[in-house]
């Protein structure tokens, strides 16, 4: 599978994955606030976030109605929208597109929950590559820590409690996640992903990133004409 580069589009696109918690949603919007203070064009999407399958995946969710293969297939949905209606013609535009999941999501998370490895794969065949894939690496328990620390208890999914791992929302959490973790990296060498150690502090990943992306980009080519 080629990257938006190899199939010579003028835009670049970047995406972050890891763990719920991880860090990299945090991560992703410094980096946006850093472009966009140098003047580039950039543009943010994130995971579930197309507006014709929203309120769809939020009431699926809220009555626990989606099996793994409905929870698969309307992410894909979410996915192609955007992907179709807001990824490709920005990246023809010639901006610098930020991702806060990519299809790496799916492919570790539906595998989690049984869906077969090629069959998600071939859902999103249609898609090119990312440009630059970031991987933040954190520990379970920092990861499960962070959550916490921002609202009071695990959401249904998030903790895998429709696998039925365990009673325990935290217990089910480590061993879903965990598996999610083993996933992502078997995929950080098949992908090339820029793996971060995302147990250090917020100002010392984020150096790393920007200088990951300085070298790795022409970013002078990504200046609004208005700037």
């Amino acid at each position: 599978m080629k990257t938006f580069a190899e199939l010579k589009f003028p835009g670049r696109l970047i995406a972050v994955e890891g763990l719920d918690g991880s860090g990299k949603s945090t991560q992703i919007y410094l980096l946006k606030r850093w472009l966009q203070l140098q003047g580039l064009k950039v543009f943010f999407s994130e995971w579930n976030s197309s507006e014709l399958v929203k309120s769809a995946t939020s009431k699926g969710k809220k009555r626990e109605l989606l099996t793994p293969t409905t929870f698969s297939l309307i992410h894909a949905t979410d996915f192609a929208d955007r992907y179709e209606r807001q990824l490709v013609p920005l990246l023809r535009a010639g901006y610098i597109v930020l991702c806060d999941r990519y299809a790496f999501t799916a492919f570790a998370r539906d595998t989690v929950r049984g869906c077969p490895p090629a069959w998600v794969r071939a859902i999103y065949s249609f898609a090119a590559m990312p440009d630059l894939t970031f991987f933040f690496k954190a520990d379970l328990e920092v990861s499960l820590q962070r959550i916490l620390d921002s609202r009071p208890e695990l959401k249904f999914f998030e903790a895998g409690m429709d696998l039925r791992l365990s009673r325990d929302p935290y217990e089910s959490f480590r061993v879903f996640q965990g598996r999610i973790l083993e996933q992502y990296l078997a995929m950080s060498r098949e992908f090339n992903f820029l793996e971060m150690d995302a147990n250090q502090a917020i100002e010392a990943q984020q150096s790393v990133v920007r200088e990951l992306v300085a070298s790795r980009l022409n970013l002078s080519a990504f200046a609004s004409p208005s700037s």
